[in-house]
């Protein structure tokens, strides 16, 4: 099993999308290459069939879309998410500690704390600048790429229990370094100081930032045969680049093909750009009223859609086999994974797995089925919320990963070939069985 280059089309979305504004201007990049016309939320469209469009949802948000030459077809939605559990950058960051400058933190998303430490970080975002129109301020996009901070460890000797378990305080431990405090020139606000240089711009411009530390190691392939990815971001990289792969190579005569990369999934969602709002919905809208059709039309369609939810799962892991569920083990490399909860967590039912367990097996797609111990939890995606607003059939399903939510995490070589695979066949796929003429 060796890296090819789906794996290097991976490695460098990761090393590209390094939070969701980010992300978010990576998958714009891709479908603008591929042809993509970019059209504004508040603007009147004229939508044509056999036509390819992209929107950018507040910066960190994309939807995309493809309409057949036969748009009255099926609606076919693909979703991800373009961020990641990380550390965001507080209004005021600079703190000083003798001679240190360090930046004052908190954690987005679920994070495992202690993956964090001792690895070279950098910084991405979004600036807010002075202009001309007070409703709407400059805005900049900035990614240092190189690594600027780190959050050292704590000694053993100077802490004798840390390999029985220490818990890390989110305000005090977690603060990364960045800086020695060796002058007095801009020591009040240094951060300040190095985001307008790498802007261009003066500080006094700045009125404020959403900024996001991030991993920036290189991922890479590992493996006695190469059978491994290891990289930050595989959440949700994986899904967002499948969706990508998918609207770009996937494009039907029939119906309308779609795709919904959302912001703060990590967070719950409940947010304009988020998939717990009616953005989505209000731009599916629009579209089909460009196209001549009316609300009643419109419902329809949604009603008759299917929803497809991406995002990565959990693999069986080696060393704690028992936190994984007695007759449902997933492994890496051994094929896309439908989940499935009674608690409603997934919006994955019978019905919506018989359509996906049918296209898996007349394109010879591996899968596999994962549901959670009846005595522990499991996380939540998108599909869920996302039916509150678009009450479609729905499937939660992903790649498998080990060190879910670790500033570097774990996935099989062979599992995004067969995630891209099944999204662009899921797009192209018309219904009908081809043994007996479609009849």
């Amino acid at each position: 099993m060796k890296g090819n280059h789906r794996t290097e089309r991976l490695l460098q979305a990761v090393r590209r999308a390094t939070c969701s504004f980010t992300a978010a201007m990576y998958a714009g990049d891709r479908l603008r290459e591929a042809g993509f016309q970019e059209l504004e939320m508040n603007q009147i469209w004229e939508i044509k069939p056999q036509g390819k469009y992209v929107i950018h949802g507040y910066d960190s948000c994309v939807i995309a879309f493809h309409v057949g030459a036969h748009p009255q077809g099926m609606l076919k939605i693909a979703a991800a998410h373009t961020d990641h559990p990380c550390l965001s950058v507080k209004p005021s960051p600079e703190m000083t500690c003798g001679g240190y400058g360090k930046i004052n933190t908190e954690i987005y998303g679920g994070a495992i704390l202690n993956t964090w430490l001792d690895r070279p970080l950098s910084i991405a975002g979004r600036v807010s600048l002075k202009g001309e129109d007070v409703f709407h301020p400059e805005k900049r996009f900035f990614d240092f790429k190189r690594p600027v901070c780190t959050i050292p460890n704590l000694a053993i000797h100077l802490n004798r229990q840390v390999n029985k378990g220490i818990e890390l305080n989110k305000q005090t431990d977690m603060l990364p370094l960045c800086r020695m405090m060796e002058d007095t020139f801009n020591k009040d606000k240094f951060f300040l100081h190095l985001l307008a240089q790498e802007l261009g711009v003066e500080i006094e411009d700045i009125l404020d930032f959403e900024a996001y530390v991030y991993n920036c190691e290189e991922g890479c392939v590992l493996g006695m045969e190469e059978e491994f990815i290891s990289a930050p971001r595989l959440d949700n990289i994986t899904s967002v680049e499948a969706c990508l792969e998918g609207i770009c190579t996937g494009q039907s005569e029939e119906g309308i093909q779609m795709i919904a990369l959302f912001d703060n999934e990590e967070i719950g969602s409940r947010t304009k750009q988020g998939a717990d709002s009616q953005l989505l919905s209000l731009i599916l809208e629009k579209l089909y009223l460009s196209l001549g059709y009316d609300r009643e039309q419109y419902i329809n369609a949604v009603l008759g859609g299917f929803l497809l939810s991406l995002d990565v799962a959990h693999a069986t892991h080696p060393n704690r086999p028992e936190k994984g569920d007695p007759t449902n083990p997933v492994l890496l490399n051994h094929g896309i994974v439908i989940k499935r909860t009674a608690s409603q967590s997934y919006a994955t039912d019978a019905q919506s797995i018989g359509i996906m367990e049918q296209i898996c097996r007349k394109e010879d797609i591996p899968y596999q089925k994962y549901a959670c111990r009846s005595d522990g939890t499991t996380g939540s995606t998108l599909g869920t919320i996302a039916n509150k607003y678009l009450p479609m059939r729905s499937m939660d399903m992903g790649v498998a990963v080990l060190a879910m939510h670790s500033a570097r995490e774990l996935m099989g070589v062979k599992d995004q070939e067969y995630l891209e695979k099944f999204v662009r066949t899921f797009f192209l796929e018309d219904g009908r069985r081809k043994d007996d003429g479609g009849k």
